[in-house]
C-alpha cells in the first residue's frame, strides 16, 4: 500500500535531485562575480508544473541550496534557499488557476525569473558590492531566459510523450 504522503516526499526529493544535478554539473563560470550560471532553473520550472506550487517550491529550494553547499559556496546557501523557493512559489501562484495552460506556465516562469534576477542582484550588492552585482545581471538574465526556453521545450515534449508525469500533481498536495 502506498501512501500519498510518501509519494509526495519521493516526487519532491526526485525533483530536488534533478534540480541539483542540473545546477551542479552544468556550470558556466562568471569571472565578474566568481559564481556561475547553470541549467537548474529549467528543472525548477518543471518541478512547479509537475508537483504544484508548494512541493515544487520545496524541491527548488533544496536542489539549489544543496548545489551551493556542495560547490563550496556556503555563504550562498541561505540566499539561494530563499530565492529559489520564492521564484518557484511565484510561478506556482501565477499558474495555480490553470496549471496545464502553456501561456500561464510561461508567464509564471517569467515572473519567477524576474524575481530571481532582482533578488540575486540585491543579495550580491550586499555580499560582493554594487559593481560586480551589476556586472552579473546579464549572466543571471541569460541563465533565466535559457531556463525558461529549455523548460518550454522540455514540457512540450513530455506532455506529448509522457503525459502521465503531469498526473502526479493530483497526488502531491
Amino acid at each position: 500500500m502506498r501512501s500519498d504522503r510518501t509519494m509526495a516526499v519521493a516526487y519532491t526529493a526526485l525533483m530536488a535531485a534533478l534540480g541539483f544535478v542540473a545546477t551542479y554539473l552544468i556550470k558556466i563560470p562568471n569571472p565578474a562575480t566568481g559564481g556561475y550560471s547553470h541549467m537548474g532553473d529549467c528543472m525548477i520550472f518543471l518541478a512547479v508544473v509537475m508537483l504544484g506550487r508548494r512541493s515544487g517550491s520545496i524541491a527548488a529550494a533544496i536542489g539549489g541550496a544543496l548545489s551551493d553547499l556542495l560547490a563550496g559556496a556556503a555563504a550562498w546557501v541561505a540566499p539561494t534557499l530563499i530565492i529559489k523557493f520564492a521564484m518557484a512559489f511565484i510561478m506556482g501562484t501565477v499558474i495555480e488557476k490553470a496549471p496545464m495552460a502553456g501561456r500561464r506556465q510561461l508567464a509564471g516562469a517569467a515572473a519567477g525569473g524576474i524575481f530571481q534576477i532582482a533578488a540575486y542582484t540585491l543579495v550580491k550588492i550586499v555580499m560582493i558590492g554594487a559593481g560586480p552585482a551589476v556586472l552579473s545581471i546579464p549572466n543571471v538574465t541569460i541563465q533565466t531566459v535559457v531556463g525558461i526556453v529549455l523548460f518550454a521545450a522540455l514540457v512540450n515534449v513530455l506532455m506529448r510523450h509522457a503525459p502521465a508525469l503531469f498526473r502526479i500533481r493530483g497526488e502531491v498536495k
